[in-house]
């Protein structure tokens, strides 16, 4: 038996429960896995309240497609992998048919990374989902290149800092936005070129005073909502708003029309494009490794919970005073 996060109904952080569940034994093309460390995530968080983009088929449901761990058993038909290997679980897969939130869990073996042994599990779990969504975005979809401005919302989320990154890597100039000017010098240091503090101005009108009127070649945004026709202001002519997050739990409208019309690509974007394309996450994670072998790309952990603590975890995320990941450590 497992202890496993479950929860039985819909709701907030109060609703998950720890449960005793055996893990079952891997089937063919899957792997069981000892869980050392979750990346705890705003798709789990949506999931648990039944606002994300699936809901739970079934009740009580399993959460997490984020981890760091150790290989325990292999199923039929799995080559490159074995018992006692360190791996990453990237999010490849749908929480209802697997979740890591977990001692013990089973996923599938497409579903995970080689971890080398200067990779920590709490490095593990907390560098791949923000930087494979940052690059496949940016590289794989709006196509950034050096020279151009990338406008990220959120910006002090564990996406929005591998946004900031990634960018700078790529030779492109990245604007932060955030609402409050708490976290502005953290951003600075983190890499952004300038910070843009959503609640004191408008972002738009700054982004276009800090371009000179061309505007941002992408604007990613996690926030989404009403504002979304603001922000698209600030998007240069043939440029993408993309959108990879709801924050705002609002409707989203469409802005081009209220625009006039203008040349805008308005796009979204899940991880899930890279993680579940074989071509597509060989060259993510290589690009990702690289990144973190010459120092571009690091962990930026903001706390370490326990996971008999996943209720805090999670009142904690949905609290917005997160600047980086939180991570989830499996101890008995």
């Amino acid at each position: 038996m497992a202890l496993t996060v479950r929860f039985h109904e819909y709701g907030g952080p109060e609703v998950l429960r720890l449960d005793e569940v055996d893990p079952g034994e891997p089937a063919a093309g899957e792997v069981l896995i000892r869980v050392d460390a979750i990346g705890v995530n705003r798709a789990e968080a949506l999931f648990r309240a039944g606002q994300y983009i699936e809901q739970a088929l079934e009740l009580p449901a399993r959460l997490g497609a984020e981890a760091a761990g150790v290989v325990e058993r292999l199923g039929p038909g799995v080559d490159g992998l074995e018992p006692g290997q360190a791996v990453s679980v990237v999010p490849a897969f749908s929480q209802n048919d697997y979740g890591v939130y977990a001692e013990r869990a089973i996923v599938p073996a497409r579903a995970l990374l080689p971890r080398p042994s200067t990779v920590d599990a709490v490095t593990g779990a907390a560098v791949w989902m923000p930087y494979l969504t940052a690059y496949g975005a940016m590289a794989e979809v709006t196509g950034l290149r050096p020279g151009d401005v990338a406008v990220v919302t959120a910006a002090s989320s564990g996406v929005g800092l591998a946004a900031l990154h990634t960018a700078a890597r790529l030779g492109a100039t990245p604007i932060a936005v955030t609402r409050t000017r708490a976290k502005a010098d953290r951003l600075l240091a983190e890499g952004a070129a300038e910070v843009v503090v959503s609640g004191e101005q408008d972002v738009a009108g700054r982004v276009l005073e800090l371009t000179g009127g061309r505007g941002a070649a992408a604007v990613f945004d996690a926030v989404a909502g009403p504002g979304v026709v603001d922000l698209a202001r600030a998007v240069a002519a043939g440029g993408t708003l993309l959108l990879w997050g709801a924050q705002s739990g609002r409707p989203t409208p469409y802005p081009g029309f209220e625009l006039g019309m203008p040349a805008l690509n308005v796009r979204t974007f899940t991880v899930q494009e890279i993680t579940r394309d074989a071509d597509r996450l060989r060259r993510a994670a290589a690009y990702v490794a690289s990144g973190l072998r010459d120092g571009a790309f690091r962990a930026v952990v903001d706390r370490l919970f326990p996971l008999t603590e996943i209720a805090a975890a999670h009142r904690y995320l949905d609290s917005g005073a997160r600047f980086g990941k939180v991570v989830v450590t499996v101890r008995r």
